[in-house]
């Protein structure tokens, strides 16, 4: 019964046999002098064989996974690029700065001369109701809207001078840099003063220049409808006389008022449209920012390892 057994197995085997391909039968075909046990026996043998080897493979297969494929002298000459085009774009956004500093200069001695309409306006029961400003009906809103208006444009050229002054600084650590042999300290800390410093004025002064734009646009609302109020009736200078000046006052306002408008609108059109590029601009910077820290993370782990006996061929995948 046992030899039975033993038969049946080995011609299982060698039927199976044709699986492994040509090369394995080449290797395992017994010889016609050997005994169905010892077939059996050099079969079983190589099935642990192949099943070792497979578990070797695997092995390695997990260590290559988890081996290096970039060195640490490589992300760091991928953090000097990522380090120059941030800088290039740095250097882009100044240049409108200048420009955003005299329209907000400007708007604010702007805003300060419309303050009269906007009080004048208060007064004119029915006018004060379509006014595009919150509450305005309200004679203190409207004079608290100026107020703080100025205040906004103020701080707008406050965070652009603190912009200017920290990217500047950031330019300078930069060009420090030797992009041939590049000291790894120096690229580690303009990479980490780019992901504080810098980053945190150029998101403040977008938002300031946003509250900016917001405030023109309220600004250029307000006196587009006042002069289309003024256009249609004599109620409104009629009812404000206390506000405007002698001497042909209606004729000299009315023309102030349409020049006011145009100027505001064709200035207000080309700050808009700077902003929008800057914030463009900011917008492909942040992703750049992110990828300097993350590199200079995996470095800072590689030269740990490193200097732990992880080898000098110490490096990590890593993803572009």
């Amino acid at each position: 019964m046992k030899r039975r057994v033993l038969v049946v197995a080995c011609t299982a085997i060698l039927l199976g046999s044709g699986a492994e391909g040509n090369a394995s039968e080449a290797a395992v075909e017994p010889p016609a002098s050997l005994t169905c046990e010892e077939s059996l026996e050099r079969r079983q043998k190589l099935v642990e064989e192949l099943q070792t080897l497979q578990i070797r493979l695997e092995q390695k297969i997990r260590e290559m996974e988890c081996s290096p494929t970039v060195s640490s002298d490589e992300l760091l000459a991928k953090n000097v690029r990522h380090l120059q085009e941030l800088s290039a774009n740095t250097r882009a956004q100044r240049q409108s700065m200048a420009d955003f500093e005299k329209f907000v200069t400007w708007m604010s001695s702007s805003l300060a001369g419309y303050e009269k309409y906007i009080q004048a306006g208060s007064v004119v029961a029915g006018f004060a109701r379509v006014l595009p400003i919150p509450y305005a009906g309200q004679a203190s809103v409207l004079t608290k809207f100026v107020s703080q208006g100025v205040l906004s444009l103020n701080a707008a050229s406050v965070s652009i001078a603190s912009y200017l002054k920290t990217s500047d600084r950031y330019l300078a650590m930069v060009d420090a840099i030797d992009p041939v042999r590049p000291d790894a300290a120096k690229v580690s800390a303009a990479a980490r003063y780019a992901d504080g410093e810098l980053l945190r004025a150029m998101t403040d002064v977008q938002a300031k220049l946003r509250t900016s734009a917001d405030v023109s646009a309220s600004t250029l609302s307000f006196l587009e409808t006042l002069d289309h109020y003024a256009g249609n009736t004599d109620e409104y200078w009629a009812k404000t006389k206390a506000f405007v000046t002698r001497n042909d006052a209606y004729k000299n306002d009315k023309s102030y008022l349409a020049a006011s408008i145009e100027g505001l609108r064709n200035r207000a059109a080309g700050f808009n449209g700077r902003l929008r590029l800057f914030e463009e601009s900011a917008k492909k910077d942040l992703p750049l920012i992110k990828n300097l820290v993350a590199y200079d993370d995996l470095i800072r782990e590689l030269d740990r390892k490193r200097a732990s006996g992880g080898g000098s061929g110490a490096a990590a995948q890593v993803m572009n």
